[in-house]
């Protein structure tokens, strides 16, 4: 199978091969904020989580296609979403980890809450698998942004912020 492989690399133009290689890197990163947050770093995860997003971004300014491009921008606002709340998880920690938050934990929530929005409606107006190999990566960032926008509203409950 990975001999099959090797004549559609090489027919890969210059600029194919470096998208392929970005959103490759894209995915790290999310992985590797992933494991940050398991290892108890949201600061961590926040870094990279944010590394993730300028790679979606970069890619969305690339893609010809409207519909993948969408695609990418959703997947950058989800990772800010991702990015502040756990910017939001790392300072509350700092401040004490007492409720109620401080109002930057609050501020750094209602931020996430905003690109969960956007990100969200991004997502929505993409049609999905209308461009190829942007449908398993559109049906995982729907997923992923819904569960996102759920987890940062719980926070706000949570941390009682208004």
């Amino acid at each position: 199978m990975l001999i099959a492989a090797i004549p559609l690399i090489g027919e890969l133009t210059g600029a194919e091969a470096q998208v392929i290689g970005e959103k490759a890197e894209m995915d790290r990163l999310e992985v590797k904020a992933e494991e940050a947050m398991a290892n108890g770093d949201p600061n961590g995860a926040s870094l990279v989580i944010g590394r993730a997003a300028l790679m979606a971004s970069e890619l969305a300014k690339k893609e010809g296609h409207p519909q993948t491009k969408l695609v990418y921008e959703g997947a950058e606002d989800l990772f800010r979403t991702q990015e502040n709340a756990y910017r939001a998880l790392a300072l509350f920690e700092q401040a004490g980890g007492q409720h109620p938050a401080p109002s930057g934990v609050c501020q750094l929530l209602s931020l996430a809450e905003n690109h969960g929005r956007s990100a969200s409606r991004k997502l929505s107006q993409a049609t999905p698998g209308s461009a190829a190999d942007s449908g398993d990566l559109y049906d995982r960032l729907t997923e992923k942004t819904q569960e996102w926008v759920q987890l940062v509203e719980d926070l706000r409950a949570d941390f009682s912020c208004t």
